[in-house]
């Protein structure tokens, strides 16, 4: 059985100085940390709070996923992909199930289809010029409304290798929103044509 709050917080703290600040990670000595470590310093580890707040969407009724379920670059019935706009890196796409599923409660037929399409993002997107990975990733702690994310990494850029991409998509300069775009576009017709689907929601 996994530790509880209260002892997964004196496990930690164990670790921790008398400021309950955690040693650096170990990731910041790597070579692709946007960081130095002189006069980095770890935040206050915080005590538990429970019961944990709600995340958005957790009553359907009032989830902003399922409002813009005909939003977005490609479509199917099942499933929505959205540029994500105001980034970084080349490309941040985000698939969204069109009707209120998360992970744990996703029907099996949606699974298998989530598998397919995650493959055939990713191969889309590292098929556009000058993208060298896709990086996916499912977090979860924001919202109860499925949402997969896709990261471009550009080509060459190998100070922005593995898990430190999102850090530093959020330090860079916003991608010019044009080439996006367009770099969506050619996705998303490729996904109709591995897929099936279609650009519009009807």
């Amino acid at each position: 059985m996994a530790l509880s709050p209260e002892e997964f917080y004196d496990h930690a703290l164990a670790a921790a100085d008398g400021e309950r600040r955690l040693p650096l990670a170990r990731m910041t000595s790597w070579d692709i940390s946007p960081f130095e470590q002189d006069g980095l310093r770890v935040s206050p580890l915080r005590p538990p709070v429970l019961p944990e707040t709600a995340r958005h969407g957790e009553d359907p009724a009032d989830c902003r996923n399922c409002r813009d379920r005909d939003e977005g670059i490609w479509f199917n019935d099942r499933w929505r992909l959205a540029r994500v706009p105001g980034v970084g890196v080349p490309l941040v796409l985000m698939l969204y199930p069109r009707d209120h599923h998360d992970m744990a409660d996703l029907p099996d037929e949606l699974a298998a289809e989530l598998g397919l399409l995650t493959t055939r993002i990713v191969r889309h997107m590292q098929a556009l010029p000058h993208v060298s990975r896709a990086h996916v990733y499912r977090i979860g702690d924001g919202a109860a409304h499925l949402h997969v994310w896709f990261f471009a990494r550009p080509e060459g850029q190998a100070q922005l290798y593995g898990s430190w991409l999102v850090v530093w998509d959020d330090l860079l300069p916003e991608y010019p929103a044009d080439v996006a775009d367009a770099d969506a576009a050619t996705v998303a017709g490729a996904l109709i044509g591995s897929h099936g689907g279609r650009r519009d929601p009807a």
